[in-house]
């Protein structure tokens, strides 16, 4: 096994409301590897932008890091400094956003806003340097016409050439890990394609580890090296991609799968999950999953307590509820 180069431990992150606590991540525990992808996928709601955004500590001011461990390279994000935080934060690990224009300032040219971005990083060098290294980054990130487009203004840029340029920005300083929060939201399939490309390229360029965050299972089954799948704000089943992908366990899993509408067969309905996820104001009493589980058998789910992420074969764990393990075939 490749080395471990973050490790998540029992982490619970919860936002303080004028309703009540909103419990959105409840004990989440994953390692990631050096050099690998490893997908987060789930429904909006159960708690993967929330995961990623404790482990760079950009919460909001009503949320809190209630417990857990977050261990980079021996040092625990949870107890180290604001300074300490912002030196790791973009250097060592960075992180694309869903919405690449609420991200860029829409009265500055792009190439000046990435500029900027390099001279944070290297405040040495000189102007023609900067624009040396940003027309090099768009390059890299494949921007056609690159040195016209960097006095272009982000309502320039379509919603794919503007998620390049955020990956541009998160790439300037190499960092160790990248997190890609539902990256491909809002494009089209074949600009989704090329982004994904760009992402696994260049993490195979320069050896990043990446977290890649979606809602839809379609995406990481063709990228990620690993799946962990998230329901409620814990991770209810964990596997090798192809492990996953080929022997799902869970009953959310299966429904994910069953939900991806290139997998049906031409003319048949597609299938959707039933329901909604679980208010996480309420303490959750039992499975998560039993009102919505129609793939497993919900008499069987457990009522009296939470069920536990276990392993039932190397390196592939799923929670030990009866009611989500039934029906598989």
């Amino acid at each position: 096994m490749s080395e471990t180069i973050l490790k998540v431990e029992d982490l619970k992150t919860s936002f303080m409301t004028s309703s009540g606590e909103v419990q959105a991540v409840r004990g989440v525990s994953f390692e990631v590897h050096k050099g690998e992808i490893l997908g987060i996928v789930g429904e909006s709601g159960s708690g993967k932008s929330v995961t990623s955004m404790s482990i760079l500590r950009l919460l909001a001011d009503t949320a809190r890091i209630k417990n857990g461990k977050i261990e980079f390279e021996g040092t625990d994000l949870t107890k180290v400094s604001d300074k300490q935080m912002r030196e790791i934060r973009g250097q060592k690990i960075a992180m694309v956003f869903q919405d690449p224009m609420s991200s860029l300032n829409p009265l500055i040219p792009v190439g000046k806003q990435v500029a900027e971005m390099i001279h944070v990083h290297h405040p040495d060098m000189k102007r023609d340097e900067l624009q040396a290294a940003t027309l090099e980054l768009f390059r890299e990130v494949r921007i056609p016409e690159a040195e016209k487009r960097l006095k272009s203004y982000p309502h320039e840029f379509s919603g794919g050439m503007r998620q390049r340029v955020m990956i541009a920005m998160a790439l300037i300083t190499k960092p160790e890990i990248l997190i890609a929060d539902e990256p491909t939201t809002a494009l089209d399939v074949t600009v989704q394609k090329q982004v994904l490309d760009l992402i696994r390229k260049l993490q195979q360029d320069m050896g990043t580890s990446v977290i890649l965050i979606t809602h839809d299972l379609g995406v990481v089954r063709q990228y990620a090296d690993r799946i962990n799948v998230m329901y409620a704000g814990r991770i209810v089943e964990s596997a090798l991609a192809r492990e996953l992908l080929e022997h799902p366990r869970h009953a959310y899993t299966r429904a994910l799968m069953k939900s991806i509408p290139g997998l049906h067969a031409k003319g048949s309905p597609l299938y959707t999950i039933p329901g909604l996820p679980p208010n996480m104001m309420q303490e959750p009493c039992g499975c998560s999953f039993r009102p919505r589980n129609t793939l497993g058998n919900p008499e069987l789910c457990l009522t009296d307590r939470e069920p536990e992420l276990v392993e039932i074969s190397p390196g592939h764990s799923v929670q030990n509820c009866p009611g989500c393990l039934a029906g598989n075939q």
